[in-house]
């Protein structure tokens, strides 16, 4: 249904500018980072151009932790509106509270989603019976097509390939994005799964491979930066060519490893910034990029021909 290079998009956001040295003006920069909505038409028609195949809203690296109900509603709005059907719309709407999960899930059915992406419920650790019935009951009060979002290095909860197996019999659970992050786990979900359930890597690292081991493609932060090399990488790998595959992907190789110097989407956006694609607007928790970091992303986007 989905497949190839699935951008994570980031939020462009406006910055303020306040002095995050003093409380009041740190509260007032936490709550001031207004979207920056001709930033995001201008990354849309980016991705447009250069052969994205889907559009990833408001998931991990789009801030869904630290945006509102009403923001992260109304930029999965803009998305579809943006896109206007040239591409899916992949919504993200995951939380650890089932009862939100639902409410987002609904708000993008009603903004024109395609799909949605549901993240495993971070900080509760629930168990496999746990996960398995928060998503059942996401799937059946929201009739959209739902891709399932298995993190563990940022929720503490791994779910289990048998557990993705049960829910990849319901008919609109379609899919999984899953960032373990090791093709082994690819390979045992795709033998596991349903014959009609896709499997996509969250992982750049091992994107390539995974699609080679039978991967659909890739939910990508890389794709933020080079869209066009992903978009091509992935194409190579789902025809099976792994001597192009390779050849683009080594021009990635670093990116991959430098947008996780400090936690996603710090680097991405500071890489973005330095392309003039977006402002330096990020929300609190999260801060800049630090200095240290910046020659070594700097030489990974000169590589990668996006500077």
């Amino acid at each position: 249904m989905y497949q190839g290079s699935m951008v994570a998009l980031a939020t462009p956001m406006l910055d303020d500018g306040s002095d995050e040295s003093d409380v009041s003006s740190a509260i007032s920069s936490a709550v001031s980072c207004a979207i920056d909505q001709p930033a995001l038409a201008e990354l849309i028609e980016f991705h447009i151009a250069a052969g994205t195949d889907a559009i990833v809203a408001v998931g991990t690296t789009g801030e869904s932790a630290t945006l509102t109900v009403p923001e992260h509603t109304s930029v999965i709005k803009q998305v579809v509106e943006l896109v206007n059907k040239r591409v899916p719309v992949i919504a993200g709407t995951g939380a650890n509270s089932t009862a939100e999960a639902i409410e987002l899930t609904s708000h993008a059915v009603e903004a024109g989603a395609d799909a949605c992406l549901l993240v495993t419920p971070y900080y509760n650790k629930p168990t496999q019976e746990g996960l398995y019935r928060h998503f059942q009951a996401i799937a059946q009060a929201v009739d959209i097509p739902q891709i399932l979002y298995n993190v563990p290095g940022r929720t503490s909860v791994d779910m289990q390939v048998a557990t993705t197996a049960r829910l990849s019999n319901i008919s609109n659970i379609v899919g999984i994005k899953e960032a373990f992050g090791t093709v082994e786990r690819i390979k045992e979900l795709v033998n596991a799964c349903a014959d009609d359930f896709m499997v996509v890597t969250g992982d750049d690292g091992t994107a390539m491979e995974s699609i080679l081991a039978g991967a659909k493609g890739n939910i990508s932060v890389t794709a933020n930066v080079v869209p066009e090399l992903m978009h091509k990488m992935c194409a190579a790998a789902l025809e099976g060519d792994r001597s192009a595959a390779q050849k683009l992907d080594a021009q990635m190789v670093d990116l991959h490893t430098s947008l996780f110097m400090e936690s996603n989407p710090i680097p991405v956006k500071w890489a973005l910034q330095q392309m003039g694609k977006l402002g330096p607007g990020i929300r609190l928790p999260l801060t800049p990029l630090a200095a240290e970091f910046h020659d070594t992303v700097r030489a990974a986007l000169t590589k990668a021909g996006a500077l």
